[in-house]
């Protein structure tokens, strides 16, 4: 594997980081079709965990199956494929070495009421897996923020240890905000920037919208006149954020919308210098031709051809 000088200009902001850990962020970087241009496109699949089976799988029944995930990642031409213990214990043995893996490490479900996630697998399970990275979320705004930004501090630790990528998602949600908070604008900026205080390598937020949520956030941008009259000037900003384009940052997207929409979306995410998009509901939720035909249009626009 060769590495590109984008990727090495990348790997090379990270400064503390032992070589084990690099090639692994270097084998996500370079895989797939956007492998070497430091553009990536994750397909994450957590959902069955955050919204149940038939939310998450009965638009599309092949999506049960875990094997189905692994290959369709594969076959799209993804950069990497991030699911709980189970799914990738289910293909781990079918798709070793087929494309890298990120162990997501927490998880919440649907039936609490409280904004917390349980951490539900280890370092020990990464490795075990062959994963390149562990995966942790984390609610910025949450009653129980600091204990999860706690957890991923010792797993972050031991994962930099022993040579792993840390991908950290960071979804404002609980305590004061409202819906509108969890995607303003400051707030989302204010969430990336708390991932890449925690030592994340990638970062992993909602697109914002140009809502200024907190009124002491709010005076400050107005201040400093910072641009957030578009969405790729939003993303320039969280970019920004992220110790000024310093770290690797992706973006979700979200619910299940009609592909020109999607679409627009990211080309304002390429636009605005992100790094990529981790799409998990907009891609397993559409039969498989459909997914591989979207897949391959948003990977066109990320390589600047749409």
């Amino acid at each position: 594997m060769k590495i590109t000088r984008t990727v090495k200009k990348i790997l090379d902001n990270y400064e503390s980081d032992c070589p084990g850990t690099k090639a692994n962020l270097a084998r996500i970087l370079m895989h797939g079709r956007l492998g070497g241009t430091g553009k990536m496109v994750i397909l994450p699949v957590d959902q069955g965990f955050e919204h149940g089976p038939a939310r998450s799988f009965a638009p599309n029944p092949e999506a049960y199956d875990p094997h189905y995930h692994y290959q369709l990642a594969i076959d799209a031409g993804l950069n990497a494929y991030a699911a709980p213990l189970g799914p990738l214990e289910a293909g781990a043995d079918t798709f070793a070495g087929a494309i890298p893996t990120i162990l997501k490490c927490n998880s919440a479900n649907s039936l609490s009421t409280n904004k917390d996630q349980a951490v539900t697998a280890t370092v020990g399970d990464a490795l075990r897996l062959g994963c390149s990275a562990i995966g942790f979320t984390i609610y910025p705004g949450a009653e129980d923020q600091y204990e999860m930004m706690e957890e991923i501090r010792e797993l972050s630790a031991e994962a930099k240890s022993v040579g792993l990528a840390v991908v950290m998602w960071s979804y404002p949600r609980g305590g004061k905000l409202d819906k509108a908070g969890e995607t303003a604008m400051d707030v989302c900026a204010y969430a990336a920037h708390i991932a890449a205080l925690l030592g994340a390598h990638i970062i992993k937020v909602k697109p914002p919208t140009n809502v200024l949520w907190q009124p002491e956030a709010k005076a400050a941008y107005e201040k400093a006149n910072v641009d957030i009259s578009t969405m790729a000037a939003r993303i320039k900003h969280v970019m920004q954020a992220t110790f000024n384009g310093r770290r690797i940052v992706v973006f979700s997207g979200g619910e299940a919308k009609d592909l020109e929409g999607l679409f627009t979306e990211i080309r304002s995410l390429r636009d605005g210098g992100a790094n990529g998009s981790i799409i998990g509901r907009n891609t397993f939720q559409r039969p498989r031709a459909e997914a591989i035909d979207m897949l391959d249009k948003i990977i066109s626009i990320y390589q600047g051809k749409m």
